[in-house]
């Protein structure tokens, strides 16, 4: 059966909602397990607080923050997947009814950066990026709205042959400038390789990782576990709050280069916001946590 533009629009409205009203599971699970290890008084108490907010909109179907940011979507899509209708049109469509929709309403971030005009739609929106799954008969989607906290304080930068010493620095001094500005504890995410632009998807891609998966390379995988300890070394703790708790993971992909190596560094807030979705040819929904 063909996958139709009603269906995407539908889950595409869907998970965008998902993701303003409730952090996901595994990122509850830990803010609670950092509750006992924090050190510090007040940072214990704005973890604390942070978990009731979560459970609070959870509970009421409120916004977990005010601040929704601009609509971003990852699809890959199955090679043996037949479409009905125009796609990147529902993708269009299926925000905008979101945000038509919207209980409580949702403010305007899409922001013209020509006149700083803002509005739910603009040039481009929402960014979608997409990719191809051999042999698969669904669509997987993924939505992770940008918000100002952390999409201001991202970056990326060129090195020629950088030593792991160069990138983790590099990666440091990105979370020093950002400070306690993305809403921490945050997820890191770093691409390293391929170019310019792939190295910004990658990092996007590795800050969306669920909790508990480390990198299958071994110099990644110890990197990760290095970069976490010296970010919460910094004592920025909760919300600049001070305490041990400034990062709740770093992620790390690679992707081969020339000899000019792009590092990305991609922030996501202590929300967290990533929802995901497939949706299966024979019209079903599988939500995927």
């Amino acid at each position: 059966m063909p996958i139709t533009s009603e269906q995407v629009a539908q889950v595409v409205a869907d998970l965008y909602e998902w993701s303003l009203k409730k952090v996901p599971n595994d990122t509850q699970a830990a803010l609670r397990e950092a509750v006992p290890r924090e050190g510090n008084d007040t940072g214990r108490k704005t973890l604390t607080i942070m978990l009731k907010s979560a459970e609070a909109a959870e509970r009421t179907g409120g916004l977990v923050c005010s601040d929704v940011g601009i609509p971003t979507y990852s699809i890959k899509i199955g090679t043996r997947v037949r479409f009905e209708g125009p796609v990147r049109q529902a993708i269009v469509e299926g925000f905008a009814r979101m945000a038509a929709r919207s209980d409580p309403p949702i403010l305007k971030m899409v922001t013209n950066p020509l006149t700083h005009e803002r509005s739910h739609a603009g040039k481009d929106m929402p960014i979608v990026t997409f990719d191809l799954l051999d042999e698969a008969d669904y669509v997987d989607i993924t939505c992770a709205p940008k918000a100002m906290g952390t999409g201001r304080w991202e970056a990326l930068d060129t090195f020629v042959y950088p030593s792991l010493e160069t990138i983790e620095n590099y990666v440091l001094d990105t979370v020093v400038r950002a400070g306690s500005q993305p809403c921490p504890p945050i997820v890191v995410g770093v691409g390293i390789g391929g170019t310019f632009d792939h190295a910004a998807r990658i990092a996007k891609e590795a800050v969306l990782r669920p909790f508990g998966q480390t990198n299958p390379e071994p110099t990644l995988a110890a990197m990760e576990g290095r970069l976490l300890a010296a970010i919460n070394r910094l004592g920025f703790g909760p919300m600049g709050t001070g305490g041990d708790t400034t990062a709740m993971a770093v992620h790390i992909n690679y992707a081969a280069s020339h000899g000019f190596v792009p590092v990305a560094v991609s922030l996501n807030c202590w929300i967290n916001r990533r929802t995901r979705a497939r949706l299966h040819a024979d019209g079903r929904v599988e939500r995927i946590e």
